[in-house]
């Protein structure tokens, strides 16, 4: 494809010779001829005068320094849409395999493709175009929106509900049952009915591996747009708003709920029962014990602000010398103490002595 059908196709300016031709896309380091790339980040300008790619995505003109590239305000954007006009997903056939198990009361919209050994349960409703990986079980009364793709070995529970254009990672479990439990009064443990659903609203992906509790009552709401990484867990009866990024490993306790457009880093673990709000960031591995205020950046564990745990860290690489000082600081004492007995003065005369 050439360089000026990509900036037409994705409403960018093209500069250079537009007749270059582009068999790809790769990282500005490793990029090669007939390759584009892209430059978002300053750290790696470096390597603009290196990298053999034909075509290179900036913001600015000046940093192709004659060569052919695209001009765009949002470089990384940009090369994401690049790469969608040039990977080619597998392709699934509408239609169900003869190994798979669908119930006679499933209702399959038009040009659904039901995988191997998928097992689809009384009462389903599956939206149209929708693809089903193989071993994958969607229990009774779960419904699916349209263009949904779920790849293998993921797990829909009973009546939950998944909107349309949602992607499902391998491993995802929807709808398990939330940890709740009564103690007794001999100590042990009552199991407490997880009777509500989980609602999974439009243009969802969620990662390998992740799993979304179930309500005790009510739902469990995974906001429009909103994407969830590998690993990540979603306690019962939590709310996460639109547009909303959980890196890998996150972790919201039961009846947590997390804003729009709100970042939690790896690891991140959020307490039970509090409110984060809209536009809160928090770094990897973040501890968040309670509620935190719209539009925060907070680090650290207990989380507290972004800019004071900075200050903390830096303090933390002299607090590493403080043993040091303090040894010295002894023997210094203890010098001084034994000058001083010996000349009969005293340790205040003694230290300032040892200063002079």
């Amino acid at each position: 494809m050439k360089i000026r059908e990509i900036a037409e196709r994705l409403g960018v300016r093209w500069v250079g010779d537009g007749e270059v031709e582009i068999a790809g896309v790769a990282q500005i380091e490793n990029a090669q001829e007939g390759d584009l790339t892209f430059l978002s980040n300053v750290r790696y300008r470096r390597y603009l005068a290196t990298s053999g790619a034909s075509g290179i995505i900036v913001r600015n003109e000046k940093d192709l320094r004659g060569r052919t590239g695209l001009i765009s305000p949002n470089p990384y954007l940009t090369f994401a849409e690049a790469l969608g006009l040039f990977h080619r997903p597998p392709v699934r056939r509408p239609g169900i395999d003869p190994t798979a198990v669908v119930a006679t009361t499933a209702k399959l919209g038009e040009g659904v493709a039901i995988g191997p050994l998928v097992v689809i349960g009384e009462g389903v409703r599956i939206g149209e175009r929708t693809i089903i990986d193989a071993h994958s079980v969607i229990y009774e009364g779960a419904e699916i929106g349209r263009e949904v793709l779920i790849h293998s070995h993921c797990v829909v529970r009973e009546h939950c509900r998944i909107g349309d254009r949602v992607i499902l990672q391998n491993r995802v479990v929807v709808g398990g049952d939330g940890f709740g439990y009564a103690k007794r009064d001999d100590q042990s443990w009552q199991k407490i009915p997880q009777t509500g659903i989980v609602i999974i609203e439009e243009d969802v992906e969620i990662g390998a591996g992740t799993t979304i509790d179930r309500a005790t009552i009510g739902a469990t709401v995974i906001g429009k747009g909103s994407k969830l990484d590998n690993l990540v867990h979603i306690g019962h009866g939590s709310t996460v708003g639109r547009d909303t990024l959980l890196c890998a490993q996150v972790g919201l306790a039961g009846s947590s709920h997390v804003g729009n457009r709100v970042i939690l880093g790896g690891q991140v673990g959020v307490a039970g029962h509090l409110t984060i709000g809209d536009g809160v960031m928090a770094t990897a591995q973040a501890g968040i014990p309670a509620s935190v205020p719209a539009e925060s950046a907070i680090s650290g564990s207990p989380a507290i602000d972004h800019r004071a745990w900075l200050k903390f860290c830096a303090i933390f690489a002299e607090i590493a010398e403080w043993p040091k000082e303090i040894r010295a600081l002894r023997e210094r004492i203890t010098a001084v103490e034994t000058s001083s007995r010996a000349s009969g003065t005293n340790l205040k005369e003694g230290l300032h002595q040892d200063e002079d």
